[in-house]
């Protein structure tokens, strides 16, 4: 083949219309996320992105919104039961699965009802 795929550019989600500031609460405040300026001709559609490391999370507004309670990202941590100690600090579920040798994971719900992954390699 004579193309190549480098990396994921960014993931999708969906949210309901009104979330953005949600959103910000939950990916910068919570999960320590950056905040990424939407290009202009965007920002009219709503939505929020935000940034970590080369990776970025838009989230979109849908309408009628539906959460993605299968499909999900799966974020890849260093200090895994750090991260489960602040969630619980901040009174955030989570539910752990050992399923996947290897790794120590668990998910949880954006505040829209978005499955997300979290694991650390062992």
């Amino acid at each position: 083949m004579s193309f190549t795929f480098k990396a994921i550019d960014h993931i999708q989600l969906a949210a309901p219309k009104g979330s953005e500031e949600e959103a910000r609460n939950f990916f910068t405040k919570l999960l320590g996320f950056k905040e990424v300026e939407k290009p202009e001709n965007l920002k009219k559609r709503g939505g929020v992105w935000f940034g970590f490391a080369n990776y970025q999370i838009h989230i979109g507004i849908e309408n009628p919104f539906s959460p993605a309670k299968k499909a999900h990202p799966a974020f890849e941590v260093e200090n895994i039961h750090l991260l489960k100690e602040h969630l619980s600090n901040n009174n955030v579920d989570y539910i752990e699965d050992e399923n996947l040798p290897g790794a120590e994971r668990f998910y949880m719900d954006d505040p829209f009802g978005n499955r997300l992954e979290f694991l650390e390699w062992k």
